[in-house]
């Protein structure tokens, strides 16, 4: 199978056009024509992440976020990002991302989150549009917990499925019942707490929350609970490396790069 014909394969789990306008999804560098015999699938086209590419002689890198994301005018060793490309092109090794039609496509990132969970009732946190068959889909999902559960056991129980050395929590002296209702975007959530106020939850589980989101949203009444960017999307990687053996016929060997969450906390 060549790298177009694994695009096609893709787009029918996450469609390019699912994505947000201000993103840059789909085949950052290489060939449609590229024969695909082995693929390494990552969160992050990393340094790592690009050496172990060229190590294994994968013919494609399959990310969540896209190696290139703004316009970039020169493409040389002298910028991180550079080097990259320079590597991948130079071993003929296409780079694919699937980033927010990944995140917003009913049965990927969003509901994939829901489901660790265990939300029940669950809809889009934001809603971006609707599929072919009417189905709802966007961003990040809300619903209600299989049972209510006290701020810290819900923050536990995101370290226990999520994998997660730690979590950091805003709003934790403002919720001293139990909560039942939640809101979870996985990634960048910082802008969402208002969605999450609407549809009416008590906690928003997210990454990257600053300060002054994570003390405006308490003071509204809505606990958030940080599992970091890189916590809640790593489940990208093991469930695009099922996906991508059951494509039938192709013959391609998958391999992963291993859990490593980024931060630590000292």
């Amino acid at each position: 199978m060549n790298c177009g014909e694994w695009i096609t394969y893709l787009e029918k789990l996450a469609p390019e056009g699912y994505a947000c306008s201000w993103d840059n999804p789909g085949l950052i560098a290489g060939r449609y024509d590229k024969e695909i015999r082995k693929i390494l699938i990552a969160l992050d086209a990393t340094d790592e992440a690009v050496e172990r590419a060229a190590e294994e002689q994968a013919d494609l890198l399959l990310t969540h976020h896209p190696l290139i994301f703004t316009a970039m005018k020169k493409i040389n060793d002298r910028d991180f990002i550079g080097r990259r490309l320079l590597k991948l092109i130079g071993h003929d090794i296409c780079c694919y991302a699937m980033h927010t039609n990944f995140d917003a496509a009913p049965g990927c990132m969003a509901d994939l989150a829901a489901a660790e969970l265990g939300l029940q009732n669950a809809g889009p946190l934001e809603v971006l549009g609707q599929t072919e068959a009417g189905l709802d889909y966007g961003i990040g999902k809300t619903g209600d917990l299989p049972q209510a559960m006290t701020l810290r056991e819900l923050a536990d129980l995101i370290k226990e499925k999520f994998r997660l050395p730690f979590v950091t929590v805003y709003g934790a002296e403002r919720q001293d019942g139990p909560v039942r209702r939640a809101a979870v975007c996985p990634g960048s959530g910082k802008g969402m707490a208002q969605a999450a106020i609407e549809s009416g939850a008590q906690v928003l589980i997210t990454g990257d929350m600053g300060h002054h989101d994570g003390i405006d949203a308490a003071a509204q009444g809505l606990a958030v609970i940080d599992a970091g960017h890189y916590g809640l999307e790593h489940i990208f990687v093991e469930f695009m490396a099922d996906y991508c053996r059951r494509f039938e016929g192709s013959g391609t060997e998958i391999l992963t790069m291993p859990l490593k969450f980024p931060v630590s906390c000292w």
